[in-house]
């Protein structure tokens, strides 16, 4: 597609037909996952669909589920009716939040691209380091005094392993299961009790958990993305492999409603990267 169909689609109107305008979003989510989503519906993600589904004419509608191993076959792919396999009936419709290319769902262009950062607490001896690569620079001595959050996957940990810092990690679980914290509210509380010093963290999380302390009491430091280890993803939505047509109304709203997503996401601090180019569908 070219650059001038692109631009063209930016002054795409969503056409809404009478039967679309009765329908509801309906949104899969998880009911305790600041920044992204809560049954206040206060995270971004919510707010995001809000604005969707007001400019569709309709009402959010969400299907809560926890955020773990399986989330997508007990929400987006789940039939209303468990013991009818063949029903086109599903619990839920969209997940606000995936990685551009997800193999699990087909997904729509990216709306906004973040990175794992570095993040370290304040005046607790670590206020010099600048850059990560200084923490595998440090005398032996400085290392081993280093309490730094390491998850079960994910680049940090990669990261960590071929710098020699394994040592130093206090395990953390990617998806704990835990029914009154979720990872980004976890590590706040271990912050604040003084259980780690620093974690490299995926920047919408790290976004929250400085939002739960005063003003500079962190430091936060991009992860550089190399050849061999990524850290910064392009995020999207995801639909049922199945559902291509909303897949083009989704493309069709992140398009036509750049600004004001770019507005909602800035609201809660979320460190982002200049995002991919993404051809959208006619």
């Amino acid at each position: 597609m070219s650059i001038i169909k692109i631009l063209a689609g930016l002054c795409l109107v969503v056409s809404i037909s009478p039967a679309l305008a009765e329908e509801k979003f309906k949104v899969c989510a998880d009911p305790l996952n600041p920044p992204y989503s809560t049954k206040k519906e206060d995270g971004f993600e919510n707010k995001i669909a809000e604005l969707f589904a007001k400019e569709l004419g309709q009402k959010v509608e969400y299907f809560w589920f926890a955020q773990r191993i399986g989330f997508i076959r007990n929400t987006l792919t789940a039939s209303v009716n468990e013991r009818d396999v063949d029903s086109d009936q599903y619990k839920c419709d969209i997940v606000m939040g995936v990685p551009e290319g997800y193999d699990m769902t087909l997904t729509t262009a990216p709306y906004y691209q973040s990175t794992y950062v570095l993040l370290i607490a304040k005046g607790r001896g670590w206020d010099d380091i600048k850059d990560a690569t200084q923490l595998t620079e440090l005398p032996l001595e400085r290392q081993e005094a280093m309490r730094i959050a390491m998850f079960d996957r994910g680049p940090g940990t990669t990261w960590m392993q071929q710098n020699g810092l394994l040592d130093q990690g206090i395990p953390y679980q990617s998806m704990s299961g835990d029914s009154e914290n979720n990872v980004a509210m976890q590590i706040d509380k271990d912050f604040k009790a003084k259980k780690i010093d620093m974690v490299i963290l995926w920047g919408p999380m790290a976004a929250y958990v400085m939002s739960q302390s005063p003003k500079d009491s962190y430091s936060l430091i991009f992860m550089q993305s190399t050849p061999t280890l990524k850290f910064d993803f392009a995020m999207a939505m995801g639909v049922r492999k199945s559902d291509k047509e909303k897949k083009v109304i989704l493309d069709k709203l992140i398009i036509n409603n750049a600004d004001k997503i770019s507005e909602i996401i800035k609201r809660y601090n979320v460190p982002l990267v200049t995002p991919s180019k993404k051809k959208l569908s006619n």
